[in-house]
């Protein structure tokens, strides 16, 4: 086993040098959980507004299970598509299992959640005149909407930005539905766990690397919005 230091010596010249094998782990993770969190969005702020804007039955209990499932582990929610994609399975005749697409829906599945609920409670701590107002003065509810994300637009930005930090560091879904297929379905958390497991760290310590800066980023990037918020408010 090779030693800490060595490793991260290793670590560090891999990334440096653009090793191959490594920026594909790395462009298949952010392209995936990028798609997630685009293909999610629009449905999530559907559904927060009408859960901000509108009153009907089951409001409230809808509003109690979207925070509920925040605390579903990634590895429930890869358990339950791999059953219902592998070729026993209700969809199975799709076969989606062990590739990018069965690994979209899962991520979908993890961060929708976290999308709805953090853009509702944005959109309802948001002043309901301005939605009142816009359609007052004549615009389409299409339009109207547009101005109303556009005020609570760091908030909405904050939840966009939770729920990508959530999906691309998951490992559960990603390795159960996508297979950790080499150049295919490995990204950054299935590849640590295979290297870890290999006994061999400096792939990992340099992916590793990778979420902690993103990680960085992300936090430094919601604070500089909220702290804008605060000036706009």
């Amino acid at each position: 086993m090779e030693s800490l230091s060595d490793a991260s010596r290793q670590a560090l010249y891999l990334l440096f040098t653009g090793d191959r094998e490594l920026w594909v782990v790395i462009g298949i993770s952010f392209t995936v959980s990028l798609r997630a969190v685009i293909f999610a969005t629009p449905l999530a702020l559907a559904c927060a507004f009408a859960l901000a804007y509108l009153r009907f039955p089951g409001r409230r209990l809808l509003i109690s299970l979207f925070n509920t499932a925040l605390s579903v582990p990634a590895v429930v929610v890869g358990l339950t598509l791999y059953m219902l994609l592998s070729r026993a399975g209700p969809l199975g005749d799709w076969r989606l299992l062990f590739t990018q697409e069965a690994m979209i829906i899962g991520q979908i599945l993890l961060c929708f959640p976290i999308l709805v609920a953090m853009s509702h409670s944005a959109l309802q701590a948001s002043d309901r005149r301005v939605w009142e107002t816009a359609l007052t003065l004549g615009a389409t509810p299409l339009r109207a909407l547009l101005t109303l994300i556009h005020e609570t637009r760091f908030g909405l930005i904050a939840a966009l930005i939770a729920g990508f930090g959530r999906i691309i560091a998951e490992v559960g879904s990603s390795m159960m539905v996508g297979g950790n297929i080499l150049n295919y379905t490995r990204n950054i958390p299935t590849a640590i766990a295979l290297e870890t497991s290999k006994g061999s760290f400096a792939q990992g310590i340099a992916l590793g690397l990778v979420l902690l800066l993103l990680a960085l980023s992300l936090n430094l990037l919601l604070t500089l919005l909220q702290g804008r918020g605060e000036v706009a408010a």
